[in-house]
């Protein structure tokens, strides 16, 4: 018999949740559908909002859910989720936000395409799409199955209403509606988990947690050191190269404000894991067979899944249960929304824009994100419906995401000389098989190769192979580019033999952006101190080859477009007359640029194809 309690409390943060997400979506400026404006909400996410939804980008339904499993089943110590999280964003502060903001770029991929090429660049689309997808699609699962148990709300019902109304607001207004959502969804996690702790904590049936027999600390057995540092350094950098935290990176107004966004959203990543690791540890002084749980005991993997909802319902009154019950729905259904755009913004920019309608109008690439959207949001709740390890297939795309993105999203971000196509596709192919020849017992994935150390009973490999399989990428990456640059150079391969055109084959018509200058120089002769092209938008049309107003390098976050497009076209004719009167000075001399046409310089010559 289902709860209409509970379905009221469910039904009551549903609708909040869509209020919330339709009223931000009308903050849009009233036809303006440009990629930034949709994308990355016109880059102009303020602090506050900015700190919450940063914070929101890992901390939601799953990581709380996550949280409360892992403190009962292992214990504090293997609780790595919340401290990998943080530091991930620490480290992406502190590496990427700068360097990625600066540039002006829209999606994670752009870097990479604007290095690689846009077909290279569409292949590494693929692991990142999928854990999007996974992703979305894990915690809507999570969700059924948390409802079915509370309030005995069919599965399937709660999962399509979640997604439904997750892509309908996401729909409407971009990114303004998942940042707006972000911070009503930290609300509700962090005011209803704390309201139900100490109904759960003062229960009759519940030990002290400083009982000898309640081990909620947990261990780390010897054999499992070095998988236990494999799983973290996964967490930590297999955490950055993630659209959802660069959605947020680069919707904010300065590359400063990116980098304090990461470091604040690092803290409250710590903050929001206090109340799940709480009622984990709640859960596991409790003697279950005492309470009215009737299921069994001790409790299977099915139960622990569930752990924090079962918390809530057997060791809280009726009325803290629907309200914690409600802030956690709530909080997985906006989860699933900026999985949802990430996924569709890099598909509509990075795949369709770039690789198969270069000249599209930014009105019909947003059209194609909207229905992207629709697509991506219809795919995670199918497999949230239909596949039962939809957590193996996720873990296997984090895998994929650490050992292939990350080692190249590095090398493109900071030694973007050193790497080429070449390098890329050799090391996505080798990443690619050390991380599957290691198998995967979740999804019934033998294992090719039992390294050192393998758990034949567990089928687990107790060897850090992520981390190698990355170092290896890295490493691989590295040198191909080196050996094909040489070959090509040198002459030993003959330019047409550069299939790729990234070494020596260079198109004419292609030009590269180099780092952004520290000084605030130009990288455009048509481009003010206020603008900034990059390579991936150099290269996909017209309208932003000329420079666009970059919030990342305006003084004043308030300073009005049309002041600063006037004072960027009041540089840009001083900077074209200074030209004219040196190409007329040096006439008769030879000069390579004559006509005051800016010539590529030897740091822009690694253009791919």
């Amino acid at each position: 018999m289902i709860s209409i309690a509970g379905l009221a409390s469910i039904v009551l943060f549903y609708a909040l949740i869509l209020a919330v997400g339709i009223w931000a979506g009308r903050k849009k400026q009233a036809g303006n559908d440009s990629e930034e404006e949709v994308m990355l909400a016109g880059r102009s996410i303020g602090l506050f909002v900015g700190i919450f939804t940063m914070t929101a980008t890992w901390v939601g339904g799953g990581y709380i859910n996550g949280t409360a499993e892992a403190i009962y089943t292992s214990g504090l110590v293997w609780c790595q989720a919340p401290f990998g999280y943080a530091l991930s964003l620490v480290f992406g502060g502190i590496f990427f936000a700068n360097p990625m903001r600066k540039q002006g770029y829209i999606t994670m991929l752009d870097p990479l395409q604007d290095s690689f090429g846009e077909r290279m660049g569409g292949l590494l689309f693929l692991p990142a799409l999928c854990g999007e997808v996974f992703w979305a699609a894990g915690i809507l699962a999570a969700l059924g199955a948390t409802l079915s148990v509370i309030i005995d709300m069919d599965h399937r019902t709660s999962v399509i209403l979640s997604s439904g109304i997750a892509i309908f607001y996401t729909l409407f207004g971009g990114l303004y509606s998942v940042a707006y959502t972000d911070v009503i969804q930290l609300f509700c996690i962090f005011i209803g988990l704390w309201m139900c702790i100490p109904f759960a904590w003062t229960n009759e049936h519940v030990r002290s947690l400083s009982d000898m027999e309640v081990d909620w600390i947990g261990h780390v057995e010897p054999k499992m050191r070095w998988y236990y540092i494999d799983y973290g350094l996964l967490l930590i950098f297999g955490g950055i190269p993630w659209q959802v935290y660069f959605q947020r990176v680069l919707s904010s107004k300065t590359a400063g404000r990116a980098q304090l966004l990461s470091y604040v959203a690092a803290a409250g990543c710590i903050l929001m894991a206090i109340p799940p690791v709480l009622i984990g540890a709640i859960a596991k002084a409790t003697p279950w067979n005492e309470t009215e749980y009737t299921g069994p005991y001790p409790l299977t993997v099915d139960e622990t899944s569930m752990i924090l909802p079962m918390v809530l319902q057997y060791l809280t009154p009726d009325f803290v249960s629907f309200f914690g019950l409600g802030a956690v729905s709530a909080a997985v259904m906006s989860s699933a929304d900026s999985s949802v755009l990430s996924a569709a913004s890099m598909f509509a920019r990075n795949v369709y824009k770039l690789i198969f309608r270069q000249k599209a109008s930014e009105m019909e690439i947003i059209w194609v994100m909207r229905v992207a959207i629709i697509v991506v949001g219809i795919l995670a709740t199918i497999m949230a419906l239909t596949i039962p390890s939809i957590y193996g297939l996720w873990s296997m795309c984090s895998d994929l995401v650490y050992v292939i993105l990350f080692p190249q999203l590095l090398m493109v971000v900071h030694f973007k000389k050193h790497c080429n196509t070449y390098g890329s596709l050799a090391a996505y192919i080798i990443a690619l098989f050390i991380r599957l020849s290691g198998g995967e017992a979740i999804l019934g994935l033998p294992a090719l190769i039992h390294y050192p150390g393998y758990d034949v009973e567990t089928n687990t490999q107790l060897f850090p192979f992520r981390t190698m399989a990355m170092l290896i990428s890295l490493i691989t990456l590295v040198f191909v580019s080196w050996w094909t640059k040489m070959m090509f150079e040198s002459g030993k391969l003959p330019p047409s033999y550069d299939y790729f055109r990234c070494v020596v084959n260079i198109p004419e018509d292609v030009q590269r952006v180099g780092d952004p200058a520290e000084s605030g120089e130009q990288l455009s002769v048509m481009a003010g101190p206020l603008a900034r092209s990059y390579g991936a938008a150099t290269m996909a049309g017209k309208d932003e080859r000329n420079g666009r107003i970059n919030p990342a390098l305006e003084s004043d976050d308030d300073l009005p477009v049309a002041e600063a497009r006037r004072l960027n076209q009041q540089t840009a004719q001083s900077q074209v007359q200074k030209m004219i009167d040196s190409a007329t000075g040096k006439a008769g001399g030879g000069g390579g640029q004559s006509q005051g046409v800016a010539m590529p310089t030897p740091e822009q010559d690694n253009t791919a194809f």
